[in-house]
């Protein structure tokens, strides 16, 4: 089966198939707009999106009546960067910016992917943070630029 687009969201939709199967999807695939996946009951997928856009955790790939396949985003290996004033906070953002590693808001938190080096930083600067698994609604996107 090929899908070429996106019929919605699971968190928007207003009726469901009362079948889910689903595609467990790292956050990094759902930058691709072309892939092959295999659901968990075993049915192989070619994604080939014609929209500019980015899988999102939750995009229904297919629904009929009886079955919908879902993405389903595997948790991230994640440091939870909670500063506890705009002086640290601006001191880890000026860091991590230097670093070239990107960086998701969530409420009064700071999400980067795990890094042992961002985690020795952060304990140099008694910056409060909790490392865990979390599921991210997006990608973590790399902007590249030159110093030129």
């Amino acid at each position: 089966m090929l899908i070429e687009q996106i019929v919605g969201n699971v968190a928007t939709l207003e009726k469901k198939a009362p079948h889910i199967e689903k595609v467990y999807l790292e956050s990094d695939y759902l930058l691709k707009r072309v892939q092959r996946v295999v659901t968990d009951h075993g049915k192989e997928l070619g994604i080939r999106l014609k929209d500019n856009r980015e899988l999102v955790d939750g995009d229904v790939l297919y629904m009929d009546e009886k079955n919908m396949i879902v993405i389903q985003v595997i948790a991230d290996d994640l440091l939870t960067i909670q500063p506890t004033s705009i002086k640290q906070m601006g001191e880890i953002a000026h860091q991590l910016g230097n670093r070239h590693l990107p960086a998701q808001f969530e409420e009064n938190e700071m999400l980067v992917q795990y890094d042992y080096l961002v985690e020795e930083l952060l304990n140099e600067l008694s910056i409060p943070y909790k490392r865990e698994k979390r599921t991210v609604q997006k990608a973590f996107r790399h902007i590249g630029h030159s110093h030129d």
